[in-house]
Parts: structure tokens; C-alpha cells; sequence
């Protein structure tokens, strides 16, 4: 099994000619492999040179991963959006008994698992709201089953959040769920839940939810036990941008203290439809930088996400030349945001032939993927379920 390409050659970089000064020695500190710091982190925000921001970050992206573009087949199924908490900015969840609640059978699961299977994916991605009433037992034997029924599919599940709330439910440590999970089929987890890592944020937009130190004690427990994971920031509601830096630099260090996390996928903030609907959410240029930045602060993360669904596939494509390398997968129903529509419009689906012709358009190689990073080969005549991991 073989990991994927070796990055071409870059282009030269000549801090002399950014047109901000601010940016030379943060440039030199990149030439030089060196981390950044927070004060380089609010240079870079506060920078009105936008094109030097982007050419650092694209530098960055090209030296890791030359002109390869990675992307991967996949589905997410929410198995239920009944949920015990109400976070401000969450428009997903429901009380159990109020309008739009779900919550899916096991048989459910399988048969959208089928279904992604039978298209080509090779990754399931699986999130829910903390149900009040399913026993740990519930989700084990989802696991189990869609191991038994689909054993190529990637099981990608669970986040820190949904990890905790398994603690309190089943009475086990964070360190004992994670390997009763693991051993059920568990095969890497996704990021979300971290949020923004401040207390002040916290209290004010999701107070009640896990906070900073317990979601990454998941993750740290999930790293030294061999699972793989990806980290998150959502951004653009009442956060700062210092705040926002301080998030991305304790990631760093975690990453630094227990190797682990395989991508950062920043999480453009929708507002419409919550009940922090008043604000204005992130501009284009605003999304731009929280990749670009996300690329430049954590230089021990391999890979940066542009999550199209909340950033858009328009501009995730233009992304790639601001640090990107990753435009995540073809998704076909997400429920947690809906960034046009409202509700009701949970089908976003992007085919293959599409991101590939997006990532050929901005100059790039398109490169299938797994969930873990692997080169990811199709005969044309058994496209479907004929791949194999190079």
C-alpha cells in the first residue's frame, strides 16, 4: 500500500516583492520551515495584501502536495437529529416529537450504507445529536452490522461530543468507548464539535456542549489508540479572530503532543435558520483567509479541507490556490447545513465527474482518495465497486 504522490517542484518565493512588510519575515520564517507564532497569525488577518496571503498559503500547499488535488466518494448519514442540547448556532436539532424530528433504524442505515456502496464510496461518514434515550449498546451494533453487511466502507464516525455523551451513557471511560467502538468497526472519526476553543465563546453560543480540554482529550485518546481523526473550526459567528488564532495554535500542539489528526476543515458559519440569524456570516474573502491561514498556522497538519457545502464549490475552488488541497467528497445528503433552501434541501450532492472537471479547471491534478489518505484505483469496466487502494 502506497501513500500518495511526491509534490512537484514549487514556485520561487521572494518576500521582497509582498507589498506588506509585515509579511517578509513571516515569509522567511515559511521558506525556512519554521511555525508561526499568534503575532504572525493576527499579521496575516490583519493584512490588506491579500495576494501575498494567498501566494504564502498556495507556496505552503505546493510544497507538501505539488499540483495533486485529493478527493474522495463518500455519504453522510445523520442517523437522528434528536438532540439534548440547543446550541444557538445549530439549526439541525430537534426534541424528540417536534416538527422535523428523526431518528433512523439500524435498517435505515444499512440501506443508505447499500446504496452508497452500490454508487462507488468508500467511506461512510456517520453523525447524529446526543439522543436522550439510545443505549451505547445501539450504536456498537450499527457498527457491527454495517462491518458485517459492507466491510470496504470506511466507517468515519462519531464526534468528540457524541464520543462524551457514549461516556455518560454507558458509564466507561473516553478510553474504553473508543475501543469498544473501534473493535465494533470504527474506523477513523471526523472533527466536528470542536467549534472555537474559548470559554467566552462558549458560554455564549453552545454552553452546555463539551468544552476545549474534553474535546481534545478525545482526540488525544483516539490518537493513542491508532485512530485517525480531523479537527474543525467554525468561524463567523461571535468569535474573534484572535480567538480564532488561539484555536488553530492549540491544535498545533496537540497535534505536536499526539500525532493524529489527518486534515483541518474549517466550517464556514451559515447563520440563516438559527437562532443567530441576525448575523451577517463570512464573506468570500473571509473564508479565503481562514483557509489560507489554517494552511500557514498549523504546518504539522498535512492536508486543509475546503468543505464545500458551507464554503461553496464555487469558491472552494478558487480555494486551491489559497492552501487547499482537499475538496472533500461527494457527500449526496447532509443535514446539518443547508447553505441555500433552508430546510428541505438536504440533498447536495456533487458528482464525481464534476469535482474532477472543477480541480482540471484550477490548474490541478484530481487525485481519488480514502478516508486515510491512500490513492484510490477504478477499473472502467467495474468502476463502482471494482477500486482498489494503490
Amino acid at each position: 500500500m502506497t501513500m500518495l504522490a511526491e509534490p512537484s517542484v514549487t514556485a520561487p518565493l521572494d518576500p521582497a516583492a509582498f507589498a506588506d512588510t509585515a509579511l517578509q519575515p513571516i515569509a522567511e520564517k515559511v521558506l525556512a520551515r519554521q511555525s508561526l507564532n499568534f503575532t504572525d497569525g493576527m499579521a496575516l488577518w490583519n493584512t490588506r495584501d491579500i495576494f501575498s496571503l494567498g501566494e504564502l498559503a498556495h507556496f505552503v500547499r505546493n510544497r507538501k502536495h505539488g499540483r495533486t488535488t485529493y478527493y474522495n466518494i463518500n455519504r453522510h448519514i445523520n442517523y437522528s437529529n434528536i438532540c439534548a442540547l440547543s446550541c444557538k448556532f445549530c439549526e439541525f436539532h430537534r426534541k424528540r416529537g417536534e416538527s422535523g424530528a428523526y431518528e433512523f433504524s439500524h435498517d435505515d442505515v444499512l440501506r443508505m450504507a447499500g446504496e452508497a456502496a452500490a454508487s462507488g464510496a468508500t467511506e461512510i461518514h456517520i453523525v447524529g445529536g446526543l439522543h436522550p434515550w439510545l443505549p451505547f449498546e445501539w450504536y456498537l451494533e450499527m457498527l457491527r452490522k454495517l462491518r458485517a453487511a459492507y466491510p470496504r466502507l470506511h466507517l468515519k464516525a462519531f464526534t468528540a461530543i457524541e464520543i462524551n455523551h457514549f461516556t455518560k451513557i454507558s458509564r466507561l471511560s473516553t478510553r474504553e468507548v473508543l475501543a469498544a467502538l473501534s473493535e465494533a468497526g470504527l474506523g477513523s472519526m471526523p472533527g466536528g464539535g470542536a467549534e472555537v476553543f474559548d470559554d467566552r465563546v462558549h458560554d455564549q453560543v453552545f454552553k452546555g456542549k463539551l468544552r476545549a480540554d474534553g474535546w481534545m482529550d478525545v482526540h488525544r485518546t483516539a490518537h493513542e489508540l491508532g485512530i485517525k481523526t480531523n479537527a474543525t473550526i467554525l468561524y463567523g459567528h461571535v468569535e474573534t479572530r484572535e480567538e480564532r488564532t488561539r484555536h488553530l495554535l492549540a491544535l498545533r500542539d496537540l497535534q505536536n503532543d499526539a500525532p493524529g489528526f489527518q486534515c483541518i476543515i474549517p466550517l464556514s458559519f451559515i447563520p440563516e435558520g438559527s437562532e443567530l440569524g441576525h448575523l451577517p456570516g463570512n464573506t468570500g474573502l473571509e473564508d479565503l483567509k481562514m483557509l489560507a491561514i489554517s494552511r500557514l498556522l498549523l504546518d504539522n497538519f498535512d492536508h486543509v479541507k475546503a468543505f464545500w457545502i458551507m464554503q461553496s464549490m464555487k469558491l472552494s475552488q478558487v480555494s486551491l490556490n489559497w492552501g487547499v488541497d482537499d475538496l472533500d467528497g461527494t457527500v449526496v445528503w447532509y443535514d446539518i447545513t443547508k447553505r441555500e433552501g433552508g430546510a428541505g434541501n438536504q440533498h447536495q450532492e456533487m458528482t464525481v465527474d464534476t469535482i474532477r472537471r472543477l480541480i482540471f479547471e484550477a490548474g490541478f491534478e484530481p487525485v481519488e482518495r480514502d478516508t486515510l489518505y491512500h490513492r484510490v484505483e477504478r477499473t472502467p469496466d467495474n468502476w463502482a465497486t471494482g477500486w482498489r487502494i494503490a
